[in-house]
């Protein structure tokens, strides 16, 4: 049976009752049910207008777990989210752009997901509904590892709120193809520059371990580097956090390569993006 609530209350009931399963932009749960019957009730969050929009609360960005990675495009939003942006371009095709959501992509957990390594460098928080009342956490918390979330299953995401601070976005994603492909790997960062100079760095890579995650150590190393010593300071660092395995698309020696390649890659891109700004 299929719901569609009008509301978040009636959304919430619906969940506390059975084990329904949310629908929202439907781009995962659709390609699902070719291999398995289908659920019992879904609950449709297309109703709900609260769900979806952009705009600024206090000092975050507040972007509803409904809001579509075409809506995330259009948006006016300032440099800090052109990495996010960058990733909303590689979400599938234009299709799923029109109907995925920011939130299903998160709750999907796959560590392939395109949007989390740009939310984990933007340290968005996820804002969680239930019958316990409303909690937050950080993205890199809310995911727990392949397929799997601290979302239980009375509870929906409502938001995803980002600080608004001072950074430039980017985003860079390696795959066998162009479009359509999931990715080999990928990296979404955040710079604050002065001068020449990286001043502080957020940066997150995908599709490199069970999860993506912020390579925290390496951003301590880039404090301070001009923009010339990048590719030096990316090819010293350790980085213990990335794990790659070898699967179809690619080995985990040249997954670890182009990791550090794309990393670069992604810096310079950021540096590049302000100073034309």
């Amino acid at each position: 049976m299929l719901h569609r609530p009008q509301t978040l209350d009636a959304a919430l009931a619906l969940l506390s009752a059975g084990d329904a399963v949310i629908l929202a932009g439907g781009t995962d749960i659709y390609p699902a049910l070719r291999d398995r019957p289908p659920p019992a009730e879904m609950v449709d969050l297309s109703g709900i207008t609260g769900l979806r929009g952009i705009g600024r609360e206090g000092d975050s960005w507040r972007i509803g777990a409904a809001t579509t990675w075409t809506e995330i495009l259009h948006a006016d939003l300032p440099p800090l989210f052109d990495g996010l942006k960058l990733a909303a371009r590689e979400v599938g095709s234009v299709q799923i752009q029109n109907a995925g959501t920011v939130a299903g992509n998160i709750c999907n957990a796959s560590p392939a997901a395109d949007g989390v390594p740009a939310f984990l460098a933007l340290e968005a928080q996820i804002e969680v509904q239930g019958p316990g009342g409303t909690r937050c956490m950080a993205v890199e918390d809310f995911i727990r590892g392949p397929r799997m979330t601290r979302l239980d299953r009375s509870e929906l995401v409502t938001a995803i709120y980002v600080p608004d601070s001072p950074g430039q976005g980017a985003f860079l994603k390696l795959g066998a193809r162009k479009y359509l492909v999931i990715s080999i790997a990928m990296v979404g960062a955040v710079v604050l520059a002065e001068g020449d100079r990286i001043a502080k760095a957020r940066v997150a890579v995908g599709s490199c371990s069970p999860v993506a995650c912020r390579l925290r150590d390496l951003e301590t190393a880039l404090a301070g580097i001009s923009a010339r010593d990048i590719a030096k300071a990316v090819s010293a660092a350790p980085l213990p956090e990335l794990v790659p395995i070898g699967d179809v698309r690619a080995t985990s020696h040249y997954r670890s390569d182009a990791a550090r390649t794309l990393i670069t890659r992604t810096l310079l891109q950021a540096m590049e993006a302000r100073n034309v700004a």
